[in-house]
């Protein structure tokens, strides 16, 4: 409802109406109309990854419209969709998903697939002990506030705040980093996207938290947790006049050096 008031969203539904496309509101409590070509999320890259859940369910592509500050997955402007759309000015690429398989427990309803990254974290006082299995090779147990398991979208996302690396999207690449480690001799490690990463939790607090993307559950530390690349991708519209070094540039102000003022 807020949006109804903002100019550009205004703008941006009367130039897509005016260009014949029909358009409607949608989430996930309501089914997506038949004939439905391209989801549009209207917001920021929390906005994108719930519209994700509903575009994979109907094997739609997606493109994020930026009303916030930041967005690497919701990076277009609104003044930006509407002509390309129209035009034909972009293209469909496909991103990695994750999907993660809990064993030992009962998901229910939870819905186990990621766009971003897959995570557990400690909920209580006592650190956490991940023990991981890449290809059922063991690495050293972390120990510390958790772990995240990134695809290269979600690079940017919390891996970044993490200390993982920038991973350009087309990187077929997960990245498996820790949350404020007590091992001060462990980093983030890369590995290819078509690794299976097991995980086991044990904690003095007996339970820790799940998350997939801006979804989470609480599990107990008998749990363990499957990770690999999903059987699908994600099909994310990117405008052609997009470019992530410049949203980095734009978004991080990455490389931002005085040096490099013309």
């Amino acid at each position: 409802e807020h949006l109804s008031s903002d100019e550009r969203f205004v703008q941006l539904l009367s130039r897509l109406r005016d260009g014949g496309s029909v358009v409607y509101a949608t989430d996930d409590q309501h089914p997506v109309e038949e004939c439905t070509d391209m989801l549009l999320s209207v917001g920021g890259d929390g906005t994108f990854l719930s519209a994700a859940v509903i575009a994979q369910r109907y094997s739609l592509p997606v493109v994020g419209v930026n009303m916030g500050r930041m967005g690497f997955l919701s990076e277009n402007r609104p003044d930006d969709v509407a002509e390309a759309i129209l035009s034909g000015d972009y293209t469909i690429e496909n991103r990695t998903m994750l999907k993660a398989d809990l064993q030992e427990c009962d998901g229910g309803s939870f819905i186990p697939y990621a766009l971003n990254e897959i995570a557990v974290r400690r909920t209580a006082a006592a650190m956490l002990g991940i023990d991981v299995c890449v290809d059922g090779v063991k690495l050293p147990t972390y120990w510390g506030d958790g772990l995240v398991i990134s695809t290269s979208s979600g690079s940017t996302a919390y891996s970044l705040s993490v200390g993982g690396p920038i991973v350009l999207p087309e990187a077929r690449v997960l990245i498996i980093a820790p949350i404020a480690p007590h091992n001060l001799n462990v980093r983030p490690l890369v590995v290819p996207d078509t690794a299976e990463i097991e995980l086991s939790m044990h904690s003095r607090d007996g339970y820790f938290e799940f998350s997939a993307d801006n979804r989470t559950m609480e599990l107990r530390e008998n749990a363990r947790v499957e990770v690999k690349t999903a059987q699908f991708s994600l099909k994310r519209v990117r405008l052609n006049k997009s470019n992530f070094i410049q949203a980095l540039t734009d978004k991080l102000y990455w490389g931002e050096d005085v040096r490099n003022i013309r």
